[in-house]
């Protein structure tokens, strides 16, 4: 660990300062880290973007101690509650460090969600492990200018055979930072073979969604398992094909997916051949238009399964995102055979479980059909939730008989 020059005292004493508005919500008080423009009374002058600094609250009350970003909507993210702890590559290591024991303890060791941001301690830091293949994303100016420590740290605990960067999200240029992804170690093939549930996929960390796979859903694919036994199934944007997958393992005797990307439907496809599965196929289509036209037709399955992407990432589309959601739930119950299962998510966080819920019940009055609940869950464990921090509880997944 590398010694500082500089005495504790005097390191705090020459920490640049935010200081807050006498009238702030408990939000911040309570433990939420972000800081809002809105909130701030106070702001050291010298402070640059990416700098850490003290957050005061009026009367000068130590708060705690975070990254600074003056032109971010969020121009405070919090680190520390601990004013006598150090932010330096000693703290990222000891960071990392406990979210691999918490992930080992509670079983997900292989393929995991590492770093889940603020659930972890590290404000927009997300950090996925495919086998001994990491993919980072720094969605935030003050966390991007630690990307040096974080990669050291990984290859202390890990020893990794791989880190990409997967940068390429524009809520960066929110930040100022520009897009980017690419190698942050030596060159590897960025296609990675994974077991998941017993069953083979391939993970593309470079050309895939996001960070390449959605290991978020990894406990929900195996809550499908004892309802698409001998179902005919129908799954609608289904990426890379897991929940179809699993279907066809599971015992369903038809398996149809859509997707509107061919991409991702010859990586479905391969993926189902690497499990040797038959009784499934794969259509580059709109599935939007795909529901619509086919509840015309009065086509039928007994399972089908929506996974859509998030519907909105601004709170003035909410509107325009419940409209979606209750269009394809509606067109998904209208294809179900009376007794069949409806299998449903959302991914947007600013719809929370409640609404979601109120959403499909809305879409089961129009279309006349009685729902009864089979399971709500949210994401996987290894994606932690804290209560008050809203963005950590934002997938809803639902089972639902439809009668």
């Amino acid at each position: 660990m590398q010694i500082s020059v500089i005495s504790l005292k005097d390191y705090l004493c020459t920490m640049k300062k935010v200081v807050l508005k006498r009238k702030i919500g408990n939000r911040v008080l309570l433990g939420h880290p972000w800081i809002f423009s809105n909130e701030i009374d106070l702001m050291d002058d010298e402070l640059e973007a990416g700098e850490i600094a003290e957050v005061l609250t009026f009367d000068k009350k130590f708060l705690g101690k975070g990254y600074v970003n003056p032109q971010s909507r969020i121009p405070v993210r919090l680190l520390t509650r601990e004013r006598q702890e150090t932010i330096d590559g000693q703290f990222f290591y000891d960071k990392i460090a406990k979210a691999w024991a918490y992930r080992k303890r509670i079983g997900y060791v292989e393929n995991c969600r590492l770093i889940f941001g603020e659930a972890d301690g590290i404000p927009q830091l997300i950090i996925d492990k495919f086998n001994d293949y990491f993919v980072i994303q720094t969605l935030a100016l003050g966390i991007d200018r630690w990307k040096p420590e974080i990669v050291s740290a990984l290859e202390k605990i890990f020893s990794p055979k791989g880190i990409f960067e997967r940068n390429d999200v524009p809520v960066r240029e929110l930040e100022g930072m520009e897009q980017r992804k690419g190698f942050l170690s030596a060159p590897f093939d960025t296609r990675i073979p994974i077991t998941e549930n017993g069953l083979n996929f391939i993970v593309d960390v470079e050309k895939g969604q996001k960070t390449g796979y959605f290991l978020d859903q990894r406990d929900n694919r195996r809550a499908i398992r004892h309802i698409v036994k001998d179902a005919d199934v129908l799954g609608a944007f289904c990426y890379t094909g897991t929940f179809e997958i699993h279907a066809a393992h599971y015992g369903a005797k038809s398996v149809l997916g859509l997707d509107i990307s061919e991409n991702a439907v010859q990586q479905a496809r391969e993926n189902a051949a690497l499990n040797n599965l038959k009784n499934i196929s794969f259509q580059a289509i709109n599935a939007f238009d795909a529901l619509k036209q086919w509840s015309k037709e009065d086509k039928k399955w007994d399972v089908v399964m929506l996974d859509p992407p998030s519907f909105t990432k601004t709170r003035d589309n909410i509107q325009k995102a419940i409209s979606g959601y209750k269009e394809i739930n509606l067109r998904g119950m209208k294809l179900i055979r009376p007794g069949g299962f409806l299998v449903t998510s959302s991914c947007t966080n600013l719809v929370p479980p409640d609404l979601f819920y109120e959403i499909i019940e809305m879409a089961a009055k129009d279309a006349r059909r009685t729902l009864r609940q089979v399971t709500f869950q949210a994401q996987s464990a290894d994606h932690p939730i804290l209560r008050g921090l809203e963005n950590t509880n934002y997938l809803k997944f639902l089972i639902v008989q439809v009668i």
